[in-house]
């Protein structure tokens, strides 16, 4: 009887309980906290080393007496980092980083009711030297480097200039290298030669100090000799390639600001001798490379893992009565790939016939060679060891011989030439990065080319005053 009692009035307390909070209808006389409205605060200023940085934003929605503004720049290598801490309702300092991007805060307190609002933005520091064009070039058998401006004057032998000391001599390339999975990160630039090379600073274009100046120092365990056969760009701002016949690929274990990060450790271990032409894939940010085993004249698999791994022909081959990639018994001129996908070599028999080989390598599992045809190039003088030929993204290859360029359509075998006038041979063929551009070194001047669609080469422009013949091309926008 008595636990009855107790159940009956725990229920009639629940039923009070649940009839109060259903006539609860919650009108409620709320004062909410005044919001500040800011305007005139953009998401990203741009700011020369040296010169003022003023930010004005305007701040309505509060009492002006109780506004209180605190700005607050993230410095990652700064050792107080309340030293980029500033107070007021403008931000006006000398601006005393370096040339890269800062992620900025400013915080707005109403002190009348402890109200805090939260505003972010980036500071993109910039130097005389942040948008503009490098142009590697050989004037008598010397390296030279030139600056092109963005209102296209030209800055000879910059180098010379700014180091006090000539580059090293047979140069190939010259790289910008950022990391793109940190939002194109700049970290340098490097030349290189035949037998090494130099790392110059973004900012300044000094030959690096703190991190590995030269191709030599970029390795951990150096090689007694350098013999480049040539290098590529890696997305995450490292290089990778062909050395003294062996593939190595720069650490990218650490943050991308420490100077070991970059730097080459051990080649892809393997018995193997590569010629210097290879192809970089990806597929889903998987990357692979196609290279050329110059011996056994094979093609064969390269994956990385972390750091690069030599599989050899550890991969099927369909469609080998077009041809074997694994005995292909010709020697490889150039390779090119279109898309991630189709890819072009241009082979040479021991008769001196030049063959176009086409295929496509996936190397991502399941790991396959498809051979799609074995033709007869339909230009043979067009192809040697020193053709300058480029490939775009839609299916066009252009190639340059003699003062000539060439748009070649490899599905059909149409050839068109391009609508320009050269004085000199050709020696750069490089696309832009929207690819409706070519860009055509000839001498000691670069030639702007209209590709896109419906175009034939027109001429956009030209730039002169580069000593010497043309080598290589690289910029930042």
């Amino acid at each position: 009887m008595r636990k009855g009692i107790i159940a009956s009035v725990f229920i009639a307390m629940i039923i009070a309980t649940l009839y109060g909070c259903y006539k609860d209808k919650g009108n409620y006389d709320i004062a909410l906290p005044q919001e500040s409205q800011i305007t005139g605060l953009d998401t990203l200023y741009e700011a020369s080393v040296g010169d003022s940085l003023i930010i004005t934003p305007k701040i309505s929605g509060i009492d002006p007496g109780s506004v209180q503004c605190n700005w607050r720049i993230d410095v990652p290598e700064a050792i107080n980092p309340e030293t980029n801490h500033y107070e007021g309702q403008a931000l006006r300092i000398a601006f005393g980083l370096e040339a890269k991007r800062y992620r900025a805060r400013l915080t707005v307190t109403n002190k009348a009711n402890g109200m805090k609002y939260f505003y972010n933005f980036y500071i993109q520091g910039t130097t005389a030297f942040s948008r503009g064009s490098l142009v590697l070039s050989v004037d008598n058998g010397i390296s030279k480097l030139s600056f092109i401006k963005p209102d296209h004057s030209v800055q000879a032998n910059i180098y010379e200039i700014i180091n006090g000391e000539n580059l090293p001599d047979h140069s190939l390339h010259i790289h910008y290298v950022k990391n793109q999975f940190t939002g194109n990160t700049p970290l340098g630039y490097w030349i290189i030669s035949k037998n090494g090379g130099v790392r110059l600073d973004v900012n300044n274009l000094k030959k690096e100090t703190l991190k590995p100046g030269t191709l030599y120092d970029n390795f951990f365990l150096a090689p007694p000799r350098i013999d480049v056969g040539s290098l590529q760009t890696y997305p995450q701002g490292t290089l990778l390639g062909v050395i003294n016949g062996k593939f190595y690929a720069g650490a990218t274990t650490t943050w991308d600001q420490s100077v070991t990060y970059g730097m080459f450790g051990t080649f892809a271990d393997g018995d193997y001798e590569l010629s210097p032409q290879f192809v970089l894939s990806s597929v889903d940010n998987n990357f692979s490379i196609i290279g050329f085993e110059k011996i056994k004249k094979q093609f064969i698999r390269i994956n990385m893992y972390g750091s690069p791994m030599y599989f050899g022909t550890q991969y099927t081959s369909v469609n080998p009565e077009i041809f074997d990639p694994t005995r292909v018994g010709m020697d490889l001129l150039h390779m090119v790939q279109i898309n991630n996908k189709d890819t072009y070599a241009f082979v040479k028999d021991d008769a001196g016939k030049v063959y176009e080989l086409k295929f496509t390598a996936n190397f991502n599992g399941p790991f396959l060679v498809t051979a799609n045809h074995k033709k007869l190039f339909v230009h043979q003088e067009w192809i040697n060891a020193d053709t300058k030929m480029v490939a775009s993204r839609i299916g066009y290859i252009y190639v340059g011989y003699q003062n000539k360029v060439f748009r070649y359509n490899p599905l059909n075998q149409q050839v068109q030439e391009l609508k320009v006038n050269l004085p000199s041979s050709v020696s750069l063929v490089k696309l832009d990065d929207d690819e409706n551009t070519l860009i055509v070194g000839a001498g000691g001047s670069l030639y702007y080319l209209d590709i896109q669609v419906g175009k034939d080469g027109q001429l956009l422009n030209k730039i002169d005053g580069i000593p010497g013949e043309v080598v290589d091309l690289t910029w930042r926008k």
